[in-house]
């Protein structure tokens, strides 16, 4: 957020405190979570960041239905699309988007919601398929993945398919997500 924020120190400061009392900071910045004032005592002190649990099944459950291919390439792979996704949600895209598209995830999932990132994983593996398809076949997925930045997505070019996903899962996965804040029974 500091380089967001061109270098200003008290404009990241308030920035920070005012994203922390959002649902989507819980998904975004797991690190803060068991900070967090918002959160049930017992979600917060399991230490397992809603992205593990929530995110990640949603991820699975889209990608099967939506792209069918990616999902099966995977599977056949040996590892899942959630264990990619995580390792990107974990570093925020730092290391495979361009600086301009980790701008526009962070903006994306705090103006649209926190399902925006289901939805934004789900988007870049369906622009990764023919690339996903290929290393499968040369049994190169995993290290494509880790070690490759994933070249040409824009949230331009998906958000209308993003928004199509919002509106055929966004009432099961945001409430999903929603009932984080609630208190465990």
């Amino acid at each position: 957020m500091f380089l967001i924020m061109a270098g200003d120190v008290d404009k990241t400061l308030c920035w920070l405190v005012e994203f922390s009392s959002l649902l989507c900071s819980a998904f975004i910045w797991p690190a803060r979570m068991h900070h967090s004032v918002h959160l049930p005592a017992e979600v917060a002190a399991s230490g397992i960041p809603p992205v593990y649990w929530c995110t990640a099944h949603y991820v699975e459950m889209l990608l099967k239905a939506e792209v069918p291919l990616v999902h099966s390439a995977f599977r056949m792979s040996g590892f899942t699309p959630s264990q990619m996704c995580l390792q990107w949600l974990n570093q925020c895209f730092w290391n495979y988007l361009d600086w301009p598209q980790v701008c526009h995830y962070v903006s994306t999932c705090v103006l649209m919601g926190p399902d925006y990132q289901v939805y934004t994983c789900v988007a870049m593996l369906k622009h990764l398929q023919p690339d996903i398809l290929r290393h499968t076949q040369s049994q190169g997925l995993q290290v494509y993945l880790k070690e490759e930045p994933i070249v040409g997505f824009t949230f331009q070019d998906y958000l209308m398919f993003m928004e199509e996903l919002e509106c055929r899962y966004g009432n099961t996965v945001l409430a999903d997500m929603k009932s984080l804040t609630r208190p465990l029974t």
